[in-house]
């Protein structure tokens, strides 16, 4: 790839802003006046194919003119929403009315504490708690974040670890929403803040068994934890030990430890491959054992249990299989296999105990708990009340325990929390979290349908709609999707949801592939050279839905986020006549000059699931599909776009472009909002009533353009 020289073109700039004043008129409400800036095209040339990017400027986000830029979108789509703000406060309190705000998490014991969280009417963030002994023992209250977050836009907490004698806590904050994190210990008997801060840190933290030492990892220019450090509690920071470098950029680091808290494990992982070390958690000045050496498109997970290592890997099996070896001789030659390669069962991941093996599967869409009795080598399926459900293993922090926790829901049934013995299979209810204001699940109906997709391949749709809801075409329906990762998109409750759901609306996602819920394959479908199946599974979806009358085009809404939200840019682009109206969250929608950028976070990471656009099999391929290169001059559906400032995923400039070059192009008179949130990320707001005002204004911008205003 070559850049050509930037070409300042004062008449076209003129010009165009001219047509993007145009196009904001042409919608109700006032337009934003233009940043007083030139477009400077930006002139890219590769592999022989020359681009032209006229909105490539709002990348520096050092210019006054992209803050004025980004902040008139926000007035204007402020003002072009401003009668709908009663709706809007109605839709919040009816969310909030929801939720019982003084509320807890179920605790779970770890040796002899109970730990939970705790929300307090009124309170943005989480209070973090534990009982000593049992559970009518006093509260102690670890780290309460509302104080902490006081002055600040935005507050996330990222690691939450205690020390292996619970006397110490560390943890760490986010501030800005960008993923970067300040590491700090706590010291839980006196509640004195130790010297150690850290800053510049990813996610993952681990105690070696001594309390004294810390793992962590550091990110490098791109936000990708790229160095593992060993830090001795009360030495400089300037003297912790560098423990791993990983000089790869599609690798990162990532530090772990086994639930038999025997081992602390490096974990390196690219999208499509993984490599491991192990080290006695005892043993923390020694030095880290290779597993097993990275080999192409293999992934292996490893965990310990007694006197052997289990092996969860990809390797030879599509859909996974599991192997043991014992840890006095880890090497390959010493491998059983436990559980082979199954066409049909995805094995998505293990979970060991002293006595039990736990398997998670994917079988037909749906998730399946196994357990496999190391003791008397007995199995059998856990059993679920619902035909369409979800469940995640939670807090399973004991190693020598019959007992399994999970949290169930489906798209009817509120999260609920289990404590399943392994032995005796008895499930007990420890909590079933509350919807007030009246929820009742026999009001409402889920089911499954398939779509057929262009080359064949049935396409699952989950959706749920109150009883007595007529096929006639005239019902509002909101179809999400996702598709990338092999993120599978799961049957979720939320109650938010009940804001459309009772207002007669359908509510539905699309299984497409990209996503693991049909097994391994489904995800291998649905990237790199396969990625468009993503997009025509969507459509077909939707296309299902109209032509089954559960609603029709001038009823149909359509939502995604991240890579979801290229799934929205796609769609907007290849079928602009099936949707009234699209939500894109953050959207990868800027995906060639992404993929060209390796100075961006996460590109180099990603060649595995998008491709590298610097071959040309795959940049005519990604140009292809790619929404920022594709929009046309044509009618569009009307789109609410949202952007966060400080996003290290999606940079805030994709959505900004997107949204720049759609209004100077497209022809009709449909709305396009752009809301940027300036002191936030990927996820958005992280103050739970914050959270719930942007959800209030999605749904008023789906509501007011069906024409449902209460």
């Amino acid at each position: 790839m070559f850049r050509l020289k930037n070409i300042r073109l004062t008449s076209f700039a003129v010009a165009l802003w001219a047509l993007a004043v145009a196009a904001l008129f042409s919608c109700s409400g006032p337009a934003p006046k233009p940043p007083v800036a030139q477009i400077i095209p930006h002139v890219d040339s590769t592999l022989g194919d020359v681009r032209v990017d006229n909105y490539y400027w709002l990348r520096n986000r050092d210019d006054s003119a992209v803050t004025a830029y980004l902040e008139a979108e926000n007035a204007y789509t402020a003002a072009v929403m401003k009668h709908t703000e009663t709706f809007q406060k109605e839709l919040y309190d009816e969310m909030l009315g929801r939720i019982k705000e003084t509320d807890l998490t179920v605790p779970f014991r770890e040796d002899s504490f109970y730990y939970y969280m705790r929300m307090e009417e009124g309170k943005q963030y989480s209070i973090q708690c534990r009982k000593k002994g049992s559970l009518d023992a006093p509260e102690e209250i670890l780290l309460d974040i509302n104080p902490m977050a006081v002055g600040h836009d935005y507050f996330e907490l990222g690691t939450f670890s205690v020390s292996p004698d619970h006397r110490l806590l560390a943890y760490s904050v986010d501030t800005a929403g960008s993923e970067v994190f300040t590491l700090y210990v706590k010291d839980l008997t006196t509640g004195a803040m130790l010297s150690d801060t850290i800053p510049n840190t990813s996610y993952t933290v681990h105690w070696a068994a001594d309390n004294s030492t810390l793992f962590y990892t550091t990110l490098d220019e791109i936000v990708r934890p790229d160095k593992l450090f060993r830090h001795t509690l009360g030495q400089p920071i300037a003297t912790d030990v560098l423990v791993y470098q990983e000089p790869d950029e599609a690798y990162s680091v990532y530090i772990d430890r086994s639930k038999s808290k025997k081992y602390i494990f490096i974990a390196l992982g690219s999208n499509s491959e993984t490599e491991m070390y192990y080290l006695e958690a005892d043993n923390p000045t020694g030095t880290f054992k290779l597993f097993l050496p990275r080999q192409n498109e293999v992934k292996y997970f490893i965990d310990h249990q007694g006197d052997y290592f289990y092996i969860h890997t990809n390797e030879g099996a599509e859909n996974f299989r599991l192997f043991k070896t014992p840890i006095s001789d880890p090497s390959r030659k010493s491998w059983v296999e436990i559980i082979p390669n199954r066409d049909s069962v995805y094995l998505e991941g293990i979970e060991v105990f002293r006595d039990f093996l736990v398997l998670y599967e994917r079988e037909n869409g749906l998730r399946k708990i196994r357990v496999d009795n190391l003791i008397d080598n007995t199995s059998h399926y856990v059993s679920f009340p619902e035909p369409i459900y979800i469940f995640w293993p939670t807090n399973n922090i004991e190693y020598n325990t019959d007992s399994l926790r999970f949290a169930y829901m489906s798209l009817v049934t509120p999260q609920t929390v289990y404590d399943y013995n392994m032995t005796t299979k008895a499930m007990v209810l420890k909590r079933q979290y509350e919807v007030l204001g009246g929820y009742d699940t026999a009001n409402y109906t889920s089911e499954r349908q398939f779509a057929t997709a262009p080359d064949g391949i049935k396409v699952p749709i989950s959706l749920v709609y109150r009883k007595g809801m007529t096929k006639d075409g005239s019902h509002p329906l909101l179809l999400r999707g996702y598709g990338s990762y092999g993120s599978s998109t799961e049957p979720t409750f939320n109650s938010d949801r009940l804001s459309l759901v009772d207002r007669g609306f359908v509510y539905a996602l699309a299984h497409v592939r990209g996503g693991s819920e049909m097994g391994r394959w489904w995800y291998e479908e649905g990237r790199l050279l396969h990625k468009k199946n993503t997009f025509t599974d969507f459509i077909a979806c939707a296309d299902y839905l109209v032509r089954e009358k559960y609603t029709s085009p001038d009823r149909l809404a359509a939502s995604g986020a991240s890579a979801g939200g290229l799934l929205m840019g796609a769609i907007a682009n290849l079928r602009p006549d099936l949707f009234k109206v699209i939500i894109a969250d953050v959207p990868f929608v800027d995906v060639v000059n992404t993929m060209l950028d390796p100075t961006i976070p996460l590109t180099v990471t990603e060649y595995t699931e998008w491709g590298n656009p610097n071959e040309k099999e795959y940049y005519d391929y990604i140009k292809s599909y790619a929404p920022y290169e594709n929009v046309e001059a044509k009618n569009y559906p009307n789109i609410l776009v949202t952007a966060g400032l400080n996003d290290p995923r999606v940079q805030y400039w994709e959505p900004a472009k997107w949204t720049a070059k759609l209004r100077a192009m497209k022809t009709d008179t449909n709305r396009l909002l752009l809301k940027t949130n300036m002191g936030a990320g990927h996820g958005g707001a992280s103050g739970r009533y914050d959270y719930l005002k942007e959800t209030a204004l999605e749904y008023a911008f789906i509501l007011d353009v069906l024409g449902i205003n209460k």
